[in-house]
């Protein structure tokens, strides 16, 4: 069975929307890693505002991939230290 464009979409936006409330920026305030930190959340951040323009928009292909790719910067960011992220669940794969 196919996925189902919608869901999926709605899916990915609910799911970038709740890593970013559970991404904790890591490394210490002033510290050039503290900047790449806050770079890649204010990514983050955009993709997820994009992903819901292109949906209002009625552009689900465009709001799936906005999702996507926010999150996986929050997912990057985490792997190499960037954010505090909890283990546990299916919100990061670290």
């Amino acid at each position: 069975m196919p996925a189902d464009l919608s869901e999926k979409t709605d899916r990915y936006g609910e799911l970038l929307k709740a890593a970013l409330e559970a991404a904790a920026i890591a490394p210490p305030d002033g510290t050039p890693m503290a900047e790449a930190a806050t770079e890649c959340y204010e990514m983050a951040e955009a993709y997820l505002e994009d992903g819901r323009h292109f949906r209002a928009e009625g552009d689900p292909v465009n709001a799936l991939a906005a999702f996507s790719y926010g999150h996986a910067w929050l997912d990057a960011g985490a792997r190499i230290g960037l954010f505090d992220v909890p283990e546990e669940g299916h919100l990061f794969t670290v």
